[in-house]
């Protein structure tokens, strides 16, 4: 049977979020006009979930017909029921073969628990605190990944001066362990490390089938590399007009208005 119903699948910072982490008026007034109409709303952002779930409260988008994709698709969660519906994690074993070579390398690393950011002695610095800063979260120390019991969904590498050591990783990443784990970037200072095929395009289809709503009925905004993906599996997969250029070249659709200005309102008008 054929539906009218529609999601629209939203990256968090850099696109639902101005620059200082606010949502504009005329895009909560857009995205509620949407839900009163019985289509859905869909938060997809790389964060953990307990910082997903937190900015989703601050929005309001808690009710029916609102979800979140979390760990760039590592966890999908029904906000209206508070209950997750799919979870992936990583193999400890291979957390820590990633965390001995960003050791090694000197590159700052930390994972998740299911309410704090992980990190290790080496890594209790500036870094964590700004990170932790930025997705509401508090951080604990670890004497050691290995002390870690239960498998996380997602590391994450940053260098705020030079992306080419997170390139250098991301490299080794693929020649080891290519078959087990995807790397990518989230920005031009995180690299996101996931099971192999965790994906926000993934994680888009599999939203798409529980919510029954055909991939042709879906609509996608983004503006960094690991937003592609969900891009390309979307209907129609928007850029902001603040994207990256790969983003922009990769899209169905590039917003005049950018996360700053309301381009998610744009898009809404334009095809919901």
């Amino acid at each position: 049977m054929k539906t009218n119903k529609k999601a629209i699948f939203l990256d968090l910072d850099g696109t639902l979020l101005t620059d200082d982490k606010k949502v504009t008026q005329e895009n909560r007034s857009a995205i509620n006009r949407m839900l009163n109409g019985g289509h859905s709303v869909v938060i997809a952002t790389g964060r953990p979930l307990t910082s997903a779930v937190l900015e989703a409260e601050k929005l309001g988008l808690t009710g029916d017909g609102c979800y979140l994709i979390a760990y760039n698709g590592g966890i999908l969660y029904d906000t209206a029921h508070q209950k997750i519906v799919f979870k992936r994690t990583v193999p400890l074993r291979l957390v820590y073969e990633v965390f001995d070579e960003a050791n090694r390398r000197g590159v700052y690393i930390h994972t998740y628990d299911d309410t704090h950011v992980l990190v290790e002695p080496r890594c209790d610095n500036d870094i964590v605190r700004y990170y932790t800063g930025r997705i509401g979260m508090t951080h604990l120390v670890t004497p050691s990944v290995r002390t870690i019991s239960s498998e996380p969904v997602k590391m994450l590498m940053i260098d705020r001066q030079d992306p080419e050591p997170l390139q250098e990783m991301r490299d080794w990443i693929a020649a080891n362990f290519g078959d087990e784990l995807d790397s990518y970037f989230s920005s031009n200072e995180f690299v996101e490390i996931v099971a192999k095929g965790l994906n926000k395009g993934n994680a888009l289809r599999q939203m798409a089938q529980i919510l029954d709503i055909p991939v042709e009925n879906t609509i996608a905004a983004g503006d960094a590399a690991n937003d592609i993906t969900m891009l390309e599996a979307a209907h129609i997969g928007c850029a902001m007009a603040n994207a990256a250029a790969e983003v922009i070249a990769a899209a169905d659709y590039v917003t005049e208005h950018d996360n700053n200005h309301s381009g998610i309102a744009e898009i809404i008008n334009r095809f919901v």
